[in-house]
């Protein structure tokens, strides 16, 4: 049974030890917090251990970093008085490079991983990114916890900012489409409820005919759009609106500063 230390009980790591606990996996848990009633109340809820940071770094062959961009300084500071040789070291901080890690912890094996909101209902995509010293059994036990999360992908940590432009900034994405969507229906005659209920209804079914209908976004698109219906109007006027450039526009606004916020870490 692999050893599994989270340091941070926040969101995504109760997500994580949630997915990992349902999905009858073959991890001992354990978790420590800086705030040590935070990893207490999470040890009421699931079969995990509450522990003291000497020991989750001493006793756990996989660390998993689950603290703010802020804190990972003085957290890799800490980690680096320990003997890390052989110990897993995933880190899901956002806009902190692999050679930053492997900078502040030479011997260690790190994969940076950027994770999505979805992590909480266990649908999530997650990109996981190699650092030099991960040997293939320790990339392999990354994939299978973030795979309880749903789908993860391998890529180069070169390109995780444009990664965290398409899917780890993306729910926000939809969520604020659906938001919009819900005021123009008021806008049209619709109640608050009324324009809510439909919205959100129609962002769940639109995911859901993507996941499980086996076609891409522009056939799924197409198979919608009648020519000169109401359908074809709507998606002509995001055209004229030149949608597709507002949409590339916020994107690379969010990988610029997932790059600016790398910079502060070098």
């Amino acid at each position: 049974m692999i050893s599994i230390g989270f340091i941070g009980t926040g969101n995504l790591a109760s997500s994580v030890i949630k997915g990992l606990v349902q999905g009858n996996t073959s991890y001992h848990i354990a978790a420590f917090d800086v705030f040590q009633e935070k990893a207490a109340a999470l040890a009421t809820i699931y079969p995990i251990r509450a522990v003291t940071f000497a020991e989750i770094v001493q006793e756990s062959e996989v660390l998993f970093l689950a603290v703010k961009p802020k804190d990972i300084k003085a957290l890799l500071n800490d980690l680096a008085a320990y003997n890390l040789r052989g110990k897993l070291i995933i880190s899901v901080a956002a806009g902190i490079s692999l050679s930053f890690y492997e900078k502040t912890l030479p011997d260690a094996a790190i994969v940076r991983v950027m994770p999505n909101t979805s992590s909480a209902v266990l649908q999530a995509v997650s990109g996981l990114a190699r650092g030099s010293c991960v040997s293939e059994k320790q990339a392999d036990i990354t994939q299978d916890i973030f795979s309880v999360l749903g789908k993860c992908v391998w890529i180069d940590d070169g390109k995780m900012n444009a990664l965290t432009a398409v899917s780890g900034s993306g729910p926000a994405y939809f969520y604020y489409l659906t938001e919009l969507m819900a005021q123009a229906g008021v806008r049209l005659g619709l109640t608050k409820d009324e324009a809510d209920f439909l919205a959100s209804q129609t962002l769940i079914g639109a995911g859901k005919m993507q996941a499980e209908s086996g076609k891409t976004s522009a056939e799924l698109r197409e198979a919608v759009t009648s020519p000169n219906g109401t359908t074809f109007a709507a998606l002509e006027s995001f055209r004229e609106s030149e949608l597709e450039k507002i949409v590339f526009e916020a994107m690379k606004a969010c990988a610029k500063r997932a790059e600016e916020m790398e910079g502060e870490y070098v």
